[in-house]
């Protein structure tokens, strides 16, 4: 029996509608910027496997890492126990977060991160003696898919289902040149009418919602606002982060910090799951007390896994070297010259970048998980090139040790796609 088979024999894979689509193709291997699968057919992967694998597959800087780390420690339970590992990650991170972070939470995932962040700041209230109930956060936006973190999240097409059972969120628009007034309105009475706790907000980019991007500027007004009617803030760096914006953080093309921020995806390098929220350390004092009631009694039996927290070190080394920052200043400008190529094609009705984050917008009319969204990826997987589109949005984002000439084959199966297919 094959792999393919025996894959439909017992698994359930994600974001699948398996009556539709029931088979998935076989991977055996990665290096680099390259999957092969198992007829050795070989793909570059355009989108470091949703956000992750930013430096390249099975790196070798970090595999020594992880393989050091392997033979002397493998897991410990985090509550009453520490490590090197976890005590140098600590370190490093402190060493690239915006200045007003001090304290890190462990947990497994993007999802358990804002998790971990909303209930944060819910708490951090409560142990104050405040009741504030209520969330804002952006329309359209995706947090992930554990309660809380759908609860916040505004695409229906993931949330439809369990609706009923959310906590409490009020939504407004992404702020815009057009629209920013109302926006400061909206979110004025929002304010005025609710006991709100926490914002919590994509910065700068949406990532779930095709890569909506938004100024600066204009986010800078949002959060200043809730900063000025004790509102903490949560920025949801799970897929912004470590580099693909162009700074290390995309909080840190603002002066209003967050007092929160959730981190997952590249933290780990692609190699092994895990997260971190970190905080201000006046958020961290409002859980310090006599009563182990004010603790914060969240937990995972892996925070803070050795291995992993040895692959993060080993991933923030990489992205502080010359050779990683040169070759994000070189993906931004090759995006850039694409750009320049195709934005005025017919079949384009829009682009955007920010950082190594490349989108455009077809223009055609095609639903989110349509069959015209298949057939762009079946294209794509021809070529030899993994690019999933959402909806009429196709997108780059690359291993940051992609080379100028495999950019070149990414971009030239768009550009084919433009020319012949469509």
């Amino acid at each position: 029996m094959s792999l393919r088979d025996r894959d439909k024999k017992h698994l359930w894979h994600p974001l699948t509608q398996h009556k539709i689509h029931p088979d998935a193709l076989p991977i055996q291997k990665a290096e680099g910027v390259w999957l092969y699968d198992d007829q050795d057919k070989k793909y570059i992967d355009g989108i470091a496997s949703w956000y992750t694998a930013m430096y390249g597959h099975c790196h070798p800087y970090i595999l020594e890492k992880v393989q050091g780390q392997m033979q002397q420690l493998d897991q410990i339970v985090f509550a009453g126990f520490t490590h090197k590992p976890a005590v140098e990650l600590s370190e490093k991170l402190m060493e690239i977060l915006p200045v007003n972070q001090e304290k890190i939470f462990f947990s497994d995932n993007g999802s358990t991160a804002n998790e971990v962040g909303i209930k944060m700041a819910l708490q951090y209230f409560f142990n104050q003696g405040k009741k504030k109930n209520t969330i804002i956060a952006f329309e359209d936006g995706f947090h992930g898919d554990t309660f809380g973190a759908m609860s916040a999240s505004g695409l229906s097409v993931y949330n439809g289902p369990f609706e009923d059972f959310f906590i409490k969120v009020v939504r407004i628009p992404t702020p815009n040149a057009s629209n920013i007034e109302e926006v400061k309105k909206q979110l004025t009475n929002i304010l005025s009418e609710h006991e709100v706790a926490v914002f919590i907000y994509e910065p700068l980019v949406q990532g779930a919602n095709a890569m909506h991007m938004f100024e600066a500027k204009y986010l800078e007004s949002v959060l200043q606002i809730c900063k000025e009617n004790d509102v903490l803030l949560l920025a949801d760096e799970v897929m912004t982060g470590f580099g693909k914006t162009g700074t290390n953080f995309a909080s840190d093309q603002m002066d209003c910090k967050p007092d929160i921020i959730s981190l997952s995806k590249s933290l780990t390098a692609g190699f092994v799951p895990m997260a971190v929220t970190s905080c201000t350390q006046e958020v961290y004092d409002a859980f310090l007390d006599d009563s182990v009631g004010k603790a914060f009694f969240h937990a995972h039996t892996y925070s803070a896994n050795p291995i992993a927290c040895s692959v993060a070190v080993a991933g923030i080394e990489l992205l502080a070297s010359v050779e990683i920052q040169e070759n994000i200043q070189k993906i931004i400008q090759s995006h850039q010259d694409f750009d320049t190529k195709i934005r005025n094609h017919s079949k384009v009705k829009s682009t955007r970048q920010l950082g190594v984050i490349y989108a455009l917008d077809l223009n055609i009319e095609m639903d989110r998980y349509g069959e015209k969204r298949y057939q762009i990826f079946d294209h794509f997987m021809q070529n030899g090139v993994v690019l999933r589109p959402l909806g009429n949005t196709v997108y780059i984002l690359p291993p940051f040790v992609i080379t100028e000439e495999e950019l070149e084959i990414v971009y030239d199966t768009i550009y084919q796609l433009l020319e012949k297919i469509l």
